[in-house]
């Protein structure tokens, strides 16, 4: 009896049937398809950070500048920076290479993923590099620009929620309430007369 369950087993072995199928172990599991998300021409063309994706883009660039504000921070023992260290340092934060950012795809909506952004799902694929990294630094730069090193570094001296509310919240900002992760509706085209 013996040599016949050996021959069976090693039969069984060869023809594809684990052994744990066999012994009752957990069955195979389906092989699971992920899609890429489906970027329109503006997401994967444009030179600029589309609109539904503008509040991520800001939330990843608030959390970029921190790290890099603290990191030079701790370097000097954790007291302020001087102006020239700190406009070096904003400088170097929007001039850095943004290839871990990418776009995924999550219950249907495309958000931006990367260090710093929330509802990252790890079974999905992310659309990284290509335009995304110059769309990151760009904005990085304008708002550098915009609101100036001073008041950016001043924010972040009282706190992650006080950059991200000067960078990003607020009225005509990235995450305005009713823009976050939200498309704006098409504006309306006026009658020709």
């Amino acid at each position: 009896m013996q040599p016949t369950l050996a021959v069976w087993l090693a039969l069984s072995l060869l023809a594809g049937t684990g052994a744990e199928e066999m012994c009752g172990g957990p069955p195979a599991s389906p092989a699971h398809s992920i899609p890429a998300p489906q970027l329109s021409p503006e997401e994967r063309l444009s030179p600029h950070m589309p609109e539904s994706l503008r509040c991520d883009a800001c939330h990843a660039i608030a959390f970029q500048i921190e790290e890099q504000l603290h990191r030079a921070e701790g370097k000097v023992g954790r007291k302020a920076l001087s102006e020239p260290d700190y406009m070096e340092v904003l400088e170097r934060s929007c001039s850095q290479g943004w290839e871990s950012y990418g776009v995924q795809e999550l219950d249907g909506e495309k958000r931006l993923a990367g260090p710093g952004l929330p509802r990252q799902e790890p079974m999905s694929v992310m659309v990284m590099g290509g335009p995304w990294p110059a769309r990151l630094s760009k904005m990085c730069h304008g708002y550098v620009g915009e609101r100036g090193e001073a008041q950016i570094y001043e924010a972040h001296r009282r706190g992650p929620a006080a950059l991200r509310e000067l960078l990003c919240h607020g009225e005509k900002r990235a995450c305005a309430s009713g823009k976050a992760g939200v498309p704006s509706p098409p504006k309306a085209l006026q009658n020709e007369l």
